[in-house]
């Protein structure tokens, strides 16, 4: 069995397996196939046997959890060897160590154990106090009276003048046992979660010229109900100074949470532990327990904004690729003159110009001469034109001259820029085009990403493509390995060619490394195309494996083997082989005419269900690509700029980013307008990604413009005809109830179109 299953007891593996509603079996299968290597895109595509069909969310989300008990039993075992040299180690505190399956609960066990600075506590013990605060902390009656106990250790010497000040040391002692006491931490941070307040207020010396954080001048939200764009949003504006924020709770409410756990019974000790009770929270828990609780939001949010960061970033992963054709790129500008370059149906480079068809050369006879030499030239049967500064300009200009031309069999398109200037300066780009201008480098990456958005953009940092809400903001070292997964899980879900793929997206195929990448592309360059996936054993730092993880998701189109460009992995080919054998026919043939399939008889096959079933589907199809059919937005002619938008207006445009708060939405003005939540469609919805993703073609209606602040508010709701039950949409459409103080719709989207600006 596996070390990392070894390593845990069997009740953290039921308790896992409960948690993310799998089965032991299927759980011990994962972690075993993790453990050795596997990679999540191999196990969940080719192992679904082992782990009775585990999705790859599944197999995920197993993977996380295990990496986290693994830091869990560590910490255990760390605490549990410091109390246990300080000589304090009891069988009851061992237990509840080894059972808590929480980091918090786990660091509150270890509290009262762990070294600490010089306290108020600590002088008290040094001053002989420690009897007296135990005496107020078990609350058993004596005859002799508190204050004549206390006299006792009155002791000019130890520094105790007092029966007021031996009391005041035994209290601290007693504050300091409340704070360290793991059941009363738990029940207090539950109450400031159940039942605080965000306060957010504008610092008096903050500087907010464009008014950004307006909304949250004098902002109150309930801890548990703040959404993850809000408490970013306050977040942000405490980290530039402009506001602050603090989580209010009642006043009484935690003493009287503290007296409650203290107290058990009347004497003359109440009134001293009541004392205590207050010095602990306000001097010991209030802080401690406010900064959990901050963590706590912060990492919830962030787990939020990645989360929709991821889901951003899968869809405009999987956006509909034109495909295998030659197009040319265009990247727009007005003065500098537009970069044009073209590349062939494979993604390479075969040349670039520079069109001057704007002032002030307006040299517009001249552009079309050398778009028309390009385009006979090399082939061309599209162009994409970057969605910049002049892109409505140019797009105008290429239909114009199309038409003029009769070329109506090449379609113009516009297509989404955001990155391209970063690639162009990266290392990826000078590898690729040491000899050739930042500038054409862009007119080239625009070109690639109407082919294929997928093998483009994993060139990418995802950061830079802008599909992120406050991105900047979380945890960065989270976002960036989540965001590795997904870009891991779309290059293999859609395979890559061996042959024309670069080693920026060979990186990403289960289990190949940025090194053996590398090595793919320098073997490639000498040896030639490769004509089987077997060939990959020959490329150097390529063991079986590597060949075991990676071949499945490798494509060789026109190899030797015609298995080898759809996605049935090498060591199921004698099985293939085993039935088209069986219906008499070569395997050719029986990839050509699906319809064959039809009549194999599965129960003389030695293969399991879903194994078979995912064969005979992928012989369907053989090599089909899972992205949607490729379309483009066609934006309204006599809209170009931010003033020809008018209200009422009904554009379609390309949806650029969901967010928690609502979808941002290209109509071809260079700037997005936000449809804010409340007005993506006409019955309530909880979250924008359930009704529209990144990518997806939309018909929009302006409901305002603001150019000076360049702010356009858009509805994508159906417009009801006249006396067509309103009523019935108005209580539909109905959100529901507002939190305390909430902002007015207009606020709202100002606040989070200028959030959106400086993302």
């Amino acid at each position: 069995m596996a070390a990392a299953i070894q390593s845990l007891s069997p009740e953290l593996l039921l308790h896992v397996a409960q948690t993310l509603q799998v089965s032991m079996k299927s759980l011990v299968a994962t972690i075993e196939l993790l453990e050795e290597g596997s990679t999540v895109p191999f196990i969940a595509r080719y192992r679904k046997e082992v782990t009775g069909n585990l999705d790859e969310v599944q197999i995920r989300a197993i993977e996380e959890k295990l990496l986290y008990l693994r830091d869990l039993v560590s910490r255990k075992e760390t605490i549990l060897a410091s109390i246990q040299e300080q000589g304090k180690l009891t069988d009851e505190l061992k237990t509840r160590i080894e059972q808590t399956l929480d980091k918090n609960e786990l660091e509150d066990l270890y509290l009262p154990y762990k070294p600490k600075r010089r306290t108020k506590a600590m002088i008290a013990r040094e001053k002989g106090l420690e009897p007296l605060a135990d005496y107020l902390w078990k609350q058993e009656p004596t005859d002799t009276p508190l204050e004549v106990f206390a006299a006792s250790f009155v002791d000019a010497e130890k520094g105790v003048a007092s029966v007021a000040e031996a009391l005041e040391g035994a209290r601290h002692i007693v504050a300091e046992t409340i704070s360290d006491d793991a059941d009363i931490r738990k029940l207090l941070r539950h109450t400031m979660f159940e039942e605080g307040v965000i306060v957010a207020k504008k610092t008096l010396d903050g500087v907010d010229e464009q008014q950004k954080f307006k909304m949250y001048y004098e902002y109150r939200e309930p801890v548990k109900a703040i959404p993850s764009h809000r408490m970013l949003a306050i977040r942000r504006g405490e980290a530039e100074g402009v506001l602050y924020f603090v989580i209010e709770l009642e006043p009484e409410r935690p003493v009287q949470l503290i007296s409650g756990k203290v107290h058990k019974q009347p004497g003359d000790w109440t009134q001293q532990l009541t004392i205590a009770a207050e010095d602990a929270w306000k001097r010991l828990l209030n802080n401690s327990i406010t900064s959990e609780i901050r963590l706590e939001l912060k990492q919830r949010a962030d787990a939020d904004a990645i989360a929709v960061f991821r889901e951003n970033l899968r869809n405009l992963l999987l956006s509909p690729p034109a495909g295998q054709l030659a197009v040319l790129g265009i990247d727009p500008g007005i003065r500098t003159g537009c970069k044009v370059a073209v590349v062939d149906d494979t993604g390479k480079f075969l040349g670039h110009d520079v069109i001057y068809p704007f002032q002030p050369k307006n040299d517009i006879p001249g552009s079309e001469r050398t778009l028309k030499a390009l385009i006979t030239k090399h082939g061309v049967r599209a162009i994409a034109i970057g969605n910049g500064t002049a892109s409505r300009e140019t797009d105008s200009f290429v239909r114009e001259f199309l038409q003029k031309e009769g070329l109506t069999s090449i379609f113009s398109v516009t297509v989404n820029e955001s990155g391209a200037s970063i690639y162009s300066a990266s290392d990826i780009a000078r590898q690729e085009f040491p000899d050739l201008d930042l500038t054409v480098r862009g007119a080239i990456s625009i070109a690639r990403r109407l082919q294929d958005p997928l093998a483009e953009l994993v060139k990418l940092d995802p950061k830079s493509i802008g599909v992120g809400q406050y991105q900047h903001d979380v945890d960065q070292s989270h976002l960036h390995k989540s965001l590795e997964t997904v870009i891991e899980s779309c290059v293999n879900r859609v395979g890559v060619d061996l042959n024309t793929a670069s080693w920026a997206l060979l990186r990403y195929v289960a289990g190949i490394s940025e090194r053996t990448a590398l090595k793919i592309v320098e073997f490639r360059n000498e040896h030639g195309r490769f004509r089987s996936r077997v060939q990959l054993n020959a490329v150097p730092g390529i063991g079986p494996k590597t060949f075991e993880q990676a071949a499945g998701f490798l494509r060789i189109r026109n190899g030797d083997n015609p298995l080898d460009m759809s996605a049935v992995h090498p060591e199921s080919y004698p099985l293939v082989e085993q039935i088209a054998a069986s219906l008499n026919v070569p395997v050719r043939q029986l990839m050509e005419e699906p319809g064959l399939l039809a009549k194999v008889d599965k129960s003389g096959l030695a293969a399991g269900v879903f194994t078979l079933n995912d064969i005979l589907e992928e012989l369907k199809k053989p090599g089909r690509d899972p992205r949607d059919k490729f379309l483009a937005p066609t934006f309204k002619d006599n809209v170009k700029e931010l003033s020809d938008l008018q209200e009422g207006m009904t554009l379609e445009g390309i949806v650029t980013n969901v967010t928690k708060f609502g979808a941002f939405v290209d109509v071809g003005v260079h700037q997005d307008g936000l449809v804010h939540i409340s007005e993506l469609s006409n019955r309530y919805i909880k979250e924008p990604s359930d009704v529209v993703k990144v990518g997806q073609i939309v018909q929009v209606h302006v409901l305002s413009v603001d150019p000076k602040s360049k702010r356009i508010a858009l509805s994508m709701k159906t417009k009801v005809a006249p006396g067509t039950a309103p009523t019935q949409q108005k209580k539909a459409a109905a959100p529901p109830p507002a939190a305390k103080a909430q902002p007015s719709l207009d606020d709202k989207m100002a606040a989070l179109a200028d959030r959106w600006k400086r993302r």
